[in-house]
């Protein structure tokens, strides 16, 4: 009866052991090192409350959809840039030193994030450590072999490297791993391309894409031909050098130079416009915020709880890239423009950058920055820097900032303790619950420029035009209906001051 009884024991054990294992195995089946979402993106609390207006465009972004286990394409393909245009399966690779796993593995989960922004299904990340990537294959020999094999157990198409690739690591990694390699930059651009919107955005990016593309042009075939060039003789070449010459890629450089120079003449053709419109501004003294920080921390959000704007609100990195100007005025009557600029990213590409100089000038003529930050973000002060850094690339430095903590309602307390010591003055708000929205807007308009003298007025009734004035270009401070007239007492910027003189109320001696 005992042995019975240990036998069947013995095999219940068996069975447990095999569910679990099975169980183990359908849980890390194909699933990113990283999570199945990444990090940098929100997996919960994600706000689809109607405050955003109708966010028609996140419909028409995700309409394109993968469906797993219809490809019929051979998996040995090499000439990479004729393959079709389609949502690909990924793996992510990086090269850290020692002493920094931790910075490493962040910006991993940030590529893992841009990646399925792009579109596309994150299989696995992989990081090396060594002190410098290798000058061939960015990783190792060996590593990169055995990249290989990964690549090929889990049917990637796609090796992503979380930094910018020399040409000829990118070639000698294909060589090796047999499926396409790109690089952050990129990914980066390959996004900005799906969002761009408006025609300056879409000049910006296509500027920006063929300022990269321009070191990277392969030839195919004879079209490398080597351009000999004059008489050979003296270079030595002799007889059998004069081929065809290097006609097809002389030929793409040609285009690409000519079409850059077009996208920055149209760019340039934008300038007067803005200009315009900040004249205008300026002329009815109407201060500017710029709202600026990290991309994906909230800065949309923000503006719509502010402004009801009914900005594009997504959960996803560089969602909306084209600036967007609304008007809001503070508690004491003061009209002011809240601007929402693009996000910025570590490491963002040198092109991005002077290519989207004209937008970042939203920021440079503010009078004061608005710097929104990802409070339940893992690594918060690599985003305060980052975003210093390009602010201050622009020229904006110097500017009054107010640093925000948004998605307060994610941090745990024992967090917020460690954001108030990293940046004591800051602000937790959430554009999600309302939180802190009325303590930004209170410091906005604290560091408001304020030049404007108060004058007190008694206006005929019949000048009713007058007193539109006051409450359009100045702050209406008290109203009394007297026999001569409205006896009002405003502020107004100096130089309308002549217009209303001939109606201030002398002060009696």
């Amino acid at each position: 009866m005992s042995e019975h009884t240990s036998e069947e024991r013995t095999q219940a054990t068996d069975v447990d052991v095999v569910a679990r294992v099975l169980a183990n195995a359908d849980t890390h089946a194909g699933v990113s090192l990283f999570g199945r979402g990444a990090q940098a993106l929100q997996t919960s609390h994600v706000d689809d409350t109607g405050l955003d207006g109708e966010q028609y465009e996140r419909e028409e972004r995700a309409a394109l959809r993968r469906v797993a286990g219809l490809s019929t394409e051979l998996e040995d393909v090499t000439e990479v840039e004729y393959r079709q245009l389609r949502l690909e399966n990924v793996v992510l690779i990086g090269v850290y030193s020692q002493g920094s796993l931790q910075d490493a593995e962040n910006s991993m989960r940030e590529l893992a994030a841009l990646a399925e922004t792009a579109g596309a299904v994150v299989l696995d990340g992989l990081l090396q450590r060594r002190p410098h990537p290798d000058a061939s294959t960015y990783l190792g020999k060996g590593k990169a072999q055995e990249l290989a094999g990964i690549v090929a157990a889990l049917g990637a198409d796609t090796v992503i490297a979380d930094t910018e690739l020399a040409p000829s690591q990118r070639r000698a990694l294909e060589d090796v791993v047999r499926v396409k390699v790109i690089d952050r930059t990129a990914v980066i651009l390959d996004i900005f391309s799906q969002h761009a919107k408006s025609r300056e955005g879409k000049a910006q990016v296509e500027l920006a894409q063929l300022e990269y593309l321009l070191p990277r042009l392969r030839g195919w075939g004879e079209s490398m031909s080597r351009q000999a060039g004059g008489q050979v003789g003296g270079a030595g070449a002799g007889m059998g050098s004069r081929g065809p010459g290097e006609t097809k890629i002389e030929l793409d450089r040609r285009r690409i130079h000519t079409r850059m120079a077009k996208l920055r003449k149209q760019i340039t053709g934008f300038k007067p416009a803005r200009e315009a419109k900040r004249a205008n501004r300026r002329r009815n003294s109407v201060p500017s915020v710029a709202i600026a920080g990290y991309t994906n921390a909230g800065k949309s959000s923000l503006l719509n709880r502010i402004t009801k704007a009914g900005v594009l609100v997504e959960n996803a990195l560089f969602a909306t890239l084209d600036s967007t100007v609304r008007k809001s005025i503070t508690a004491d009557g003061r009209l002011y423009t809240l601007a929402d600029t693009v996000g910025f990213v570590r490491n963002l590409p040198h092109q991005l950058v002077e290519a989207f100089r004209s937008t970042l000038e939203e920021v440079a003529d503010s009078d004061v920055i608005v710097h929104v930050v990802d409070g339940s973000h893992p690594d918060p002060a690599s985003q305060l820097a980052t975003v210093r850094d390009v602010i201050g690339e622009v020229g904006a430095r110097e500017l009054p900032e107010i640093v925000v903590f948004n998605k307060a309602d994610l941090i745990s307390p024992d967090d917020r303790l460690v954001l108030r010591g990293l940046e004591p003055g800051a602000i937790f708000a959430s554009a999600r619950t309302g939180e802190g929205i009325d303590e930004v807007l209170a410091a906005i308009a604290r560091l408001l420029p304020d030049t404007s003298i108060e004058i007190e007025l008694v206006v005929p009734y019949d000048r009713g035009d007058l007193i539109s004035a006051l409450h359009e270009r100045g702050r209406v401070l008290s109203t009394e209906y007297v026999e001569d007239g409205t006896r009002v007492t405003a502020r107004i910027q100096p130089e309308f001051e002549s217009v209303f003189e001939a109606f201030a109320v002398v002060p009696a001696n």
